[in-house]
């Protein structure tokens, strides 16, 4: 039985979305990487930024993806001043606990599917690699670092090939017909490479 264990970065895979112009189910992420025969789901993780006065739609997104299955880890939201431009920018950067969550909890999966495509991750991979892990990296190709595409190698999905398996079916856009066709199982896909 292979151990699977998700972390996704939020800020990361709400950017893919709008991109994609489809949005993602997350209990079918999990039901298409951990749930399967001869996998079995060992933890999931949710890396949001969170407003210091929560709004009801984000509380009630956190609250059903507690209920999916997956730990949310929330960093307030802080507004820096963008120099150059005078712009306020808000910004919660949860690079760092998605690392120290992917260590510490090492011993308890053989494979972690990453959902990001952010290069400050290229050199956690490479760790974990070197200690025997698999490293199952999903991003839209336009929006990954070459450097954690590099890391990743055969390992990398791009996140349209999941559409069939992890899109919400109640919030398609109309030109749902143009969307391109999904693979058959992303850790086989990679696995038989």
């Amino acid at each position: 039985m292979e151990r699977v264990s998700v972390f996704v970065d939020g800020a990361n895979m709400y950017y893919a979305q709008k991109r994609l112009g489809w949005f993602i189910d997350y209990r079918k992420v999990l039901n298409h990487f951990a749930w399967q025969a001869d996998h079995e789901l060992s933890e999931a993780y949710y890396f949001t930024g969170a407003d210091q006065q929560p709004r009801g739609r984000d509380s009630a997104f956190r609250e059903y993806l507690n209920h999916a299955g997956y730990t949310v880890r929330a960093k307030s939201i802080k507004q820096v001043m963008d120099d150059a431009t005078g712009e306020t920018i808000e910004k919660a950067n949860l690079d760092i606990e998605i690392v120290i969550d992917m260590f510490n909890t090492l011993s308890r999966y053989d494979t972690c599917v990453l959902m990001s495509g952010d290069g400050d991750f290229e050199r956690m991979v490479e760790v974990l690699r070197a200690r025997g892990k698999r490293v199952v990296v999903v991003a839209l190709p336009e929006m990954t670092a070459r450097e954690l595409r590099n890391a990743a190698g055969s390992n990398f999905v791009d996140l349209r090939q999941l559409e069939t398996f992890i899109a919400r079916t109640d919030r398609m856009p109309d030109h749902a017909d143009d969307a391109p066709a999904g693979s058959t199982d992303a850790l086989h896909q990679v696995e038989s490479r």
